[in-house]
């Protein structure tokens, strides 16, 4: 056996008992969610057929070609009976791309398809796509909600870029269909945008995040809410603040919407998240709030604190001190998240 093959074999056992590792609750609790032992999804769950060329000729000493750096950031799904993440996958050249895995469990069992999601190139100034949230909504369409970054060419600083919000449609993860970015006129950048499962007023409706700059909300107030008549080239006139940034509270420094919110008899229940900055850089929690139905930005019921915080090796990582989720599935009556902290985690401080 060559040297490939060797190599071949012993990264193949090494994957397999990987997403076949069997999940359990971690010794925690609060009485209110369960968090579990392992990551759903991490950068080892990538293929190998991304990671190498399997092919003993042509890559004789089983050299990795693609490095993946982080799979984090996904938005979840169930569709016939199984559950779907459309993750955030970033390579080793921080660029990031989608990629869908599929389990018939929520808490294990993750793979991800072959290809990653292929996205019609409509934006050639576009560097960077992530953060994609799902929606499943009455038109019958798929919706995937996501930040699209560029560069800021106005701005000499390498670091200023331009956040919008692309939108893409589905009927079933593999074919979809490119749609012009949202346009908010009151906010000059977007981020953290999602889409309601269903129609306000005969429109679509949107929670978006107005910001002034790429990092800094600026004179942004919090969670958005706004509606457009057509999603096809979607614009929104007017944003009217939901859940509000306040003053020593964890949605000081800016809060966004997390996972597309779920309906409840009670009203629509969101989980988001805040940020406060402290000594040691900015601390992302996830909370949750819930806003009417018969009038989904008003806000009916918003705890003073965090649902979930980052805890334990959470704290540290490529991006540290971070409980993230732009993903959740509804069932029996419990929430199953699924977000970023270190990695991907579904049932507890989203990871992932």
């Amino acid at each position: 056996m060559s040297m490939s093959e060797t190599a071949y074999a012993r990264e193949n056992a090494r994957y397999e008992a990987l997403v076949t590792k069997k999940n359990r609750p971690a010794d925690f609790y609060n009485g209110i969610y369960t968090r579990w032992d392992n990551p759903v999804l991490t950068r080892e769950h990538a293929p190998l057929i991304w990671r190498y060329d399997l092919n003993p000729e042509t890559n004789p000493f089983f050299m990795e070609r693609l490095g993946i750096n982080a799979a984090f950031n996904a938005g979840a799904i169930k569709l016939n009976g199984k559950y779907y993440l459309v993750a955030r996958v970033e390579g080793s050249d921080r660029k990031s791309f989608f990629a869908v895995a599929e389990s018939e469990s929520p808490v294990e069992g993750f793979r991800f398809w072959d290809y990653p999601v292929t996205l019609p190139d409509t934006c050639p100034e576009e560097t960077n796509v992530y953060d994609m949230r799902l929606t499943q909504h009455e038109d019958g369409w798929i919706y995937g909600v996501f930040c699209s970054e560029s560069k800021d060419t106005s701005n000499p600083d390498l670091s200023a870029a331009v956040a919008a919000a692309g939108i893409v449609r589905t009927k079933d993860l593999k074919t979809w269909e490119r749609l012009p970015n949202l346009v908010t006129k009151e906010s000059p950048q977007q981020r953290n945008v999602c889409l309601l499962p269903e129609f306000v007023e005969g429109k679509y409706a949107f929670y978006t995040r107005p910001m002034d700059g790429f990092i800094d909300t600026g004179s942004g107030g919090g969670i958005g809410f706004g509606l457009c008549e057509d999603i096809t080239h979607a614009v929104i006139d007017h944003e009217r603040i939901t859940s509000q940034r306040k003053y020593h509270t964890i949605t000081e420094c800016k809060n966004g919407a997390g996972a597309v919110p779920i309906k409840t008899e009670k009203g629509w229940l969101h989980i988001a998240h805040g940020v406060r900055n402290t000594a040691a850089g900015l601390r992302y929690v996830v909370y949750v709030f819930m806003t009417a139905l018969d009038d989904p930005a008003r806000v009916i019921a918003e705890p003073g604190g965090f649902l979930i915080g980052p805890l334990g090796d959470e704290r540290v990582g490529d991006v540290s001190n971070v409980a993230f989720t732009n993903g959740a599935i509804s069932l029996n009556l419990s929430r199953r998240l699924c977000g970023n902290s270190k990695n991907f985690r579904q049932g507890q401080v989203p990871g992932g």
